[in-house]
């Protein structure tokens, strides 16, 4: 009887240690895989080519958007090359530990396009907002202004610049739109 009880009391250890265990994943970690990790330099200069596939990116985070923490801002080689990284589905919240640190992040490379059409919609909205509240605030935030070369301190400026540098990048390479480049997160870790 002794050893009944025993070992039923063995196998409750063994499975709450299991349960335990399998529970206890850390979503804000980075666990080891065979996904290649980039520099924020590297994944600048090749984004489009790597648009779609899970990496895991390394830099110094130097922002952590105030709205929510789900925003995160990874420096390279200097600071006008900065790669804006989201927190996907389960991670949540960035923790507040990142800034100032070089932090490794998982997640699939995505890329927003600034073309005309979505230049119009943006001036046509701005206008219809100067119209109806005639508010400022419409600078936008520094960090990811800067992230995108942005100058102006206006969204209408702002509007005008993105004309600009579409009709330079339009000279030099034949594309009528800008390629900005974001990570969706699903793991980071705080080196």
């Amino acid at each position: 009887m002794n050893m009944r009880k025993f070992s039923a009391a063995m196998m409750l250890v063994v499975l709450t240690l299991i349960i335990v265990s399998c529970k206890s994943g850390n979503k804000s970690t980075v666990q080891p895989s065979e996904v290649a990790v980039y520099q924020v330099d590297d994944v600048l200069a090749n984004g489009d080519e790597l648009v779609g596939q899970e990496i895991e990116v390394e830099g110094l985070c130097t922002h952590i958007c105030a709205h929510g923490a789900r925003k995160i801002f990874l420096m390279g080689s200097n600071d006008d090359n900065t790669l804006r990284i989201e927190s996907g589905g389960d991670i949540g919240a960035f923790d507040q530990s990142c800034v100032n640190n070089k932090v490794l992040v998982k997640g699939t490379l995505e890329e927003s396009r600034i073309d005309e059409a979505y230049l119009k919609e943006w001036e046509e909205s701005e206008l219809a907002k100067t119209a109806e509240q005639h508010g400022n605030g419409d600078a936008g935030c520094d960090t990811e202004k800067k992230a995108r070369g942005e100058s102006g301190n206006s969204a209408l400026q702002r509007i005008d610049d993105f004309r600009s540098r579409i009709a330079a990048e339009k000279e030099k390479s034949g594309k009528e739109y800008l390629s900005f480049y974001h990570l969706a997160a699903t793991g980071y870790e705080v080196l």
